[in-house]
């Protein structure tokens, strides 16, 4: 996995810093979150913080301490040792979009299938740069909705060797998700010790937990699995319009969670999550890679490290319907300040599409594409005497060039990185090939990689237990 070890970009001073502190402090306390959930709002009475009805008034700094028994940093263990993560610090974990009900496969729009899943996670175990294949990277609508968790979970633990994510839909859901995963790593006792799953557990801003989420959040947190708190805002529709508006709330929303999750289980693993955009104000419309959701990120990565937390924001958003210049710029828009803020845990690095309603295949290569760019970029640049090249000047002397030189020659293929995607033929060139755009050189690819694909080795008596697993859970559940 990838260290981002470049400076951090911090833009909100002391001053700044302070006033947000006031502001969600006033917030936790006067006007509070609501959980949709009597259990914990019984862990919150337990803990003497004040309940009324659904409302949860706690104490910022009783809130404090219980964020501070979350740890800093975490392992998380993939079935291939080689691919396990650690979050938190100077790393970055890059999973695939998630959530979608729609695919785009080159000029097709259409509902997400099983095969699609399967596919785009055969896609993310093939991408070095992704170290997840994720959760829900498309929703299966040709599978029954009470046991297409078992599918999903299935596919990610036996078509890819990396971490994966938990489902959320319900508590029951994520039990399910947890046995599987017991399975697949030997008990629960080892993964308890060391983490297999994360989940995304959304607040239902404005400031309130829903109940589906809070069962998915007991389920995980009591087995020591992480749990990526995040609310979900878009400003102008989930909360104020300014940005520090929307810190305030999302700090409430997220440290309440945290809070929870150690009730729960002191010491649980969290992520301070974050997905920050704003609408458009003329039509309403969800809007991605703004300047403004750029800034928040940047300030969220600040709050996070003042809270000494590691958190999940950015990846490759856009508005645009098709993998055009549109959903470049506004992926680079969304990818450059997730680096910049060095993020831990990157959702949604490769696909999205459409505002997150449409999984990409084309848009799929084209993230991996410039997350492993940006990665290059942020890679710190290594000088010393070698580097300076100056054999390389008095051999070449004065208005010659150095394409032949020694120093030319022995470093030729690795001196600069290559794009697998990019295309640098002369116009007569790329004729010839076909005078291929970037989508169409993304569909050449990402066929390719999959008819390349090879599923990684499972012993076959956990294959078998596994499907035996899910054979018996769709039975009791009527599918």
């Amino acid at each position: 996995m990838f260290r981002n070890t470049m400076p951090r970009y911090e833009i909100l001073s002391e001053e700044a810093m302070a006033t947000l502190d006031r502001g969600w402090r006033r917030l936790m306390t006067e006007i509070g979150v609501e959980f949709m959930d009597d259990r914990a709002l019984d862990l919150f009475r337990q803990a003497g913080q004040r309940v009324e009805d659904k409302t949860a008034f706690l104490d910022p700094d009783w809130v404090l301490e219980q964020v501070a028994k979350a740890p800093r940093e975490f392992d998380l263990q993939a079935r291939n040792p080689a691919n396990s993560v650690h979050v938190g610090g100077d790393s970055m974990a890059f999973s695939a979009v998630y959530g979608p009900p729609f695919v785009r496969d080159g000029e097709v729009r259409r509902d997400g299938t099983m095969d699609d899943f399967r596919n785009f996670t055969r896609l993310a175990q093939s991408f070095a740069v992704l170290d997840s294949a994720g959760g829900v990277i498309t929703e299966p609508n040709d599978t029954p909705l009470d046991s297409r968790h078992l599918d999903m979970t299935y596919a990610l633990q036996t078509l890819t060797d990396k971490i994966y994510m938990g489902n959320v839909v319900s508590g029951a859901n994520a039990a399910d998700t947890i046995a599987m995963t017991e399975i697949l790593f030997g008990s629960r006792e080892s993964i308890e010790e060391t983490p297999a799953i994360i989940s995304l557990i959304n607040c239902n801003s404005p400031l309130r937990w829903d109940d589906r989420m809070l069962e998915a959040q007991f389920e995980y947190s009591s087995a020591n699995q992480p749990v990526i708190l995040t609310p979900f805002i878009l400003m102008g529709a989930m909360s104020p319009v300014t940005i520090p508006a929307a810190l305030v709330q999302q700090i409430v929303e997220a440290l309440s969670g945290i809070a929870l999750s150690q009730l729960i289980r002191p010491g649980a693993p969290v992520v301070f999550g974050s997905f920050l955009s704003n609408i458009d104000m003329q039509s309403g419309s969800p809007t991605f890679g703004t300047p403004e959701s750029g800034i928040g990120l940047l300030c969220t990565g600040q709050i996070a490290r003042h809270f000494g937390l590691p958190f999940r924001t950015g990846g490759g958003l856009t508005s645009s319907q098709v993998p055009d210049a549109q959903a470049g710029y506004e992926a680079l828009m969304t990818m450059m300040p997730t680096f910049l803020a060095g993020a831990n845990f990157v959702m949604h690095s490769a696909g999205w599409l459409e505002g997150g309603l449409v999984a990409g295949f084309e848009k799929f290569v084209i993230d991996a594409q410039l997350v492993e760019m940006l990665q290059h970029e942020f890679t710190p640049l290594e000088i010393d005497e070698d580097s300076m090249a100056f054999g390389a000047h008095e051999e070449v002397g004065h208005g010659g060039h150095f394409l032949g030189a020694m120093h030319t020659m022995e470093r030729f293929r690795t001196c600069f990185y290559r794009p697998f995607l990019n295309s640098s033929d002369n116009y007569e060139r790329w004729m010839r090939g076909g005078a291929k755009d970037t989508a169409a050189r993304a569909t050449d690819i990402y066929k390719k990689r999959l008819e390349d694909y090879e599923q990684p080795p499972l012993d076959e008596a956990i294959r078998e237990e596994l499907e035996a697993f899910v054979v018996r859970r769709r039975a009791e559940l009527g599918d």
